[in-house]
């Protein structure tokens, strides 16, 4: 049996889709740490809480980032995830695709509004223009 059809089930028997706790802080979190996109899906069409708060990255969004995937980072974003949201190891979704040298994911938050003036991120926004001049020299 597949995960998805196992997550199907569960949630057809009434399993609480927004339940905290464990590692990963919730579901939706551990689906995306994972990189399970139909799991992702299914759960956020069922009414998962995109920016839920908890676990080891915080947030899906951060643990989607962390692992590099576009393909969730883009789903979460696109229902909603905050990309400013604070917490987890590595403090928001920016940080974590920065910190595994994940620069499409970068681009992608960047392009979401992220609000790089708060200062949190200053450092980072002057790292990553010297970064750009140093690529474009």
């Amino acid at each position: 049996m597949e995960h998805t059809q196992i997550v199907q089930i569960l949630l057809d028997k009434g399993a609480d889709i927004n339940t905290l706790g464990g590692k990963y802080g919730n579901a939706l979190q551990a689906a995306t740490i994972r990189g399970y996109s139909q799991i992702v899906q299914i759960l956020l069409d069922k009414g998962a809480d995109v920016n839920a708060q908890g676990g080891e990255y915080g947030n899906a969004l951060q643990a989607a980032a962390y692992r590099g995937n576009s393909q969730i980072v883009q789903i979460l974003l696109d229902k909603g995830a905050d990309v400013n949201a604070q917490g987890g190891f590595y403090g928001n979704a920016l940080k974590a695709a920065y910190s595994r040298g994940c620069g499409q994911i970068v681009q992608m938050l960047l392009n979401y509004q992220l609000h790089i003036d708060e200062p949190p991120l200053k450092r980072l926004k002057s790292f990553l223009g010297r970064l750009m001049y140093k690529i474009l020299e």
